[in-house]
């Protein structure tokens, strides 16, 4: 899979730009804010529909113009086709293959990246809403349904929060539309709780193997998901369905009391453990980063194992950030099978034939040469 042009109208500070990509390595140099990173941007809201930097799309229109569209020619199986967003203030349109989507999770999952930047070094210390993104997005482009659920999960937790908002303030007793929430909620719960047990196991078996080869056998990585309700991996969908039931019927005084929804996979985490100690809590910046860095190489492998071609690596000024082996270690592991695009103020101190052999592009103030 790789992207093969990549045209931009009014996105961020580029009016037009229409660049044609190799499929191997691409490296984007210039120095800061002169636009490498809206090109990661732009790629990422091909794929995902959204941004990773800013939730208010308005944002990413250019200064004084009314509309932004990214558009990009995709071949993946052994077939090219378009992908189209387009931003204004109406809306967003997803088209693929020039057919407009009505459902985003019609549209996500066409195009499969991992973006690594330095940020998601902060995934194994970060906050908790770090974590659950991470595993979010990561499910919804190769299970695109699992966006559908999470989708309307979101939509009636923030109902069921207004209702406890108004049952604090009010002293209603009336608790109807309260249980018929809940039901509603948990029934998207289930299956978002049950896909991520899933995604996650297959995710630690890779990241163990690869954590394991950069650390040269000294460390061996865990990865644990804590929900809020007390269930695991193998436990049956009836019975997550009866924990909840009796957990959200024992909180409910509580949520009222607080005026919102108190457990749930919004409030759910990832713990990561080397060599049985925990790595947030214990872990030294080189085992932390090692875990990170595990982790985005395992995305690689488990969407190739799901989807039946590697994905586009997107890594974001963070090859300056790793030392010289970890550096080593991600590029023999991409050398040859991902598209991957590199933006850096400079390839000075990065010694690896990959990029001796990468198509160099040069960005200054929104305009790109190569």
């Amino acid at each position: 899979m790789h992207i093969q042009q990549l045209d931009l109208t009014h996105f961020r500070n580029y009016q037009h730009l229409t660049i044609r990509f190799d499929d191997k390595v691409n490296v984007i140099i210039g120095e800061n804010a002169q636009g490498k990173t809206n090109v990661m941007e732009a790629i990422y809201v091909l794929a995902f529909s959204k941004s990773h930097r800013t939730t208010k799309d308005k944002e990413l229109i250019q200064w004084n113009e009314n509309y932004a569209k990214i558009e990009g020619k995709i071949s993946k199986r052994k077939q090219s086709f378009p992908l189209e967003i387009s931003l204004s203030n109406k809306g967003k349109k997803a088209k693929l293959n020039h057919l407009e989507q009505r459902k985003l999770s019609d549209y996500i999952g066409a195009l499969n990246i991992v973006m690594f930047a330095p940020e998601d070094l902060t995934l194994v210390k970060g906050s908790p809403q770090i974590r659950r993104r991470f595993i979010d997005m990561e499910i919804g482009q190769i299970q695109p349904v699992y966006m559908y659920h999470l989708g309307q999960y979101i939509k009636i937790l923030k109902q069921r929060n207004h209702l406890l908002k108004d049952l604090q303030r009010n002293g209603q007793t009336d608790r109807t539309m309260l249980r018929v929430l809940t039901e509603q909620l948990i029934e998207h719960a289930v299956v978002i709780l049950q896909k991520r047990f899933v995604f996650l196991k297959s995710l630690r078996k890779w990241a163990q193997d690869i954590h394991s080869s950069i650390s040269r056998g000294k460390e061996q990585l865990d990865i644990q998901y804590q929900p809020t309700i007390d269930v695991l991996e193998d436990t049956k969908q009836e019975k997550i369905v009866t924990i909840f039931q009796t957990h959200f019927e024992r909180m409910e005084q509580r949520e009222i009391d607080r005026g919102t929804t108190l457990i749930g996979p919004h409030r759910d985490d990832l713990y990561f453990y080397v060599n049985q100690q925990n790595v947030q809590t214990f872990g030294s910046q080189g085992q932390q980063r090692t875990t990170a860095l595990s982790l985005k190489l395992a995305e690689i492998e488990l969407i190739y194992q799901e989807v039946g071609e590697y994905p586009i690596l997107l890594l974001d000024d963070v090859l300056s950030e790793l030392d010289d082996h970890r550096q080593s270690h991600l590029l023999d592991t991409i050398e040859g099978k991902v598209q991957t695009f590199v933006t850096t103020t400079s390839v000075d101190g990065i010694d690896h034939r990959t990029l001796d052999k990468a198509e160099i592009f040069r960005v200054e103030n929104g305009q790109i040469t190569n």
